[in-house]
């Protein structure tokens, strides 16, 4: 067999958070908390720009290996609270969307062309990616939600995304199909330039 039963059932795990997700936030959304947990968790969802640079990041933290399995997505998470932050209290911070559409392309071409940074340099890039995410994620915040249960619900929602990415690269490893990786990073980055030079 060449996909190990750990390997089909951690990604059965990772498939079922991101698919249930937005349906469990979207549960309870007419009380003001629940109403901003519920927008928290749909935000990383609602755009493609998101989900492509978060998944990407999870499929590069994975191809790195290491300790930046761990260390570049909680890197993301915790900066893309305090953009976040930024971004729930107007503070001005300039090319957002630039930001984001780069992060898209920047990660795409790492993981298509199996660049590995050394570990600083990665985690000082994907912070630097994550300010733009979580800024647009705060400055969409309702008036009437709750800072923290709205950060809180896209900082869970995120680190789902990370953690699907870096389950499908470790499927994608496991079973010889690394050259498929890099191939999802190809289209990534694709994404991420048309969409740039669409805007």
């Amino acid at each position: 067999m060449t996909i190990s039963l750990h390997a089909r059932l951690i990604l059965k795990i990772l498939l079922s958070l991101l698919i249930l997700a937005p349906n469990l936030a979207q549960a309870h959304t007419g009380i003001d908390a629940a109403s901003g947990w519920a927008h928290g968790m749909l935000h990383p969802f609602t755009g493609l720009d998101h989900l492509c640079a978060m998944i990407a990041v999870g499929l590069w933290a994975q191809q790195m290996g290491g300790r930046a399995v761990w260390l570049a997505p909680l890197t993301f998470v915790g900066v893309m609270a305090l953009g976040g932050l930024l971004g729930m209290n107007a503070i001005e911070l300039p090319f957002i969307e630039g930001g984001i559409l780069a992060s898209m392309l920047v990660l795409g071409v790492l993981i298509a062309a199996a660049i590995r940074l050394p570990l600083i340099a990665s985690l000082t890039l994907v912070g630097f990616f994550a300010l733009f995410h979580g800024y647009a994620h705060g400055a969409e915040m309702p008036h009437s939600a709750s800072g923290f249960i709205y950060a809180l619900g896209f900082m869970l929602s995120t680190a789902a995304l990370h953690l699907t990415g870096i389950g499908m690269a470790t499927l994608l490893a496991k079973t010889g199909r690394a050259q498929w990786l890099r191939l999802a990073g190809a289209s990534i980055a694709l994404f991420g330039g048309a969409l740039y030079f669409a805007g």
